[in-house]
């Protein structure tokens, strides 16, 4: 049998981890678009929500990037702005095409 001391250290163990857990990133639908700008500006690369079930990792430039891939810009919808510019997003370079950023 389970003593009462060992079940409250299991519950306080699994209340914590439960914690760490929900503690999710930043949603780009509860910011304005200048704060998120200024989010991936300031740390460099972030992962932030973009919906209730979608995320992605944005980066301030390239040099975030692995080698083999390209940051193109990356536009997502805040609180004010439904195509924010905020930032780029790597993704896998096709060597047989050049990048075409938008003008």
């Amino acid at each position: 049998m389970i003593s009462i001391k060992a079940a409250l250290a299991s519950l306080a163990i699994v209340s914590l981890s439960t914690g760490a857990m929900a503690q999710s990133e930043p949603s780009t639908l509860s910011m304005t678009c200048a704060r998120a700008r200024a989010i991936v500006s300031s740390r460099g690369a972030v992962v932030l929500h973009t919906g209730p079930t979608t995320y992605d990792r944005f980066v301030r430039d390239d040099n975030f990037c692995d080698e083999d891939e390209a940051a193109p810009l990356a536009y997502v919808r805040t609180a004010d702005v439904a195509e924010c510019p905020i930032g780029r997003v790597c993704s896998s370079q096709d060597r047989s095409r050049p990048v075409v950023e938008p003008e």
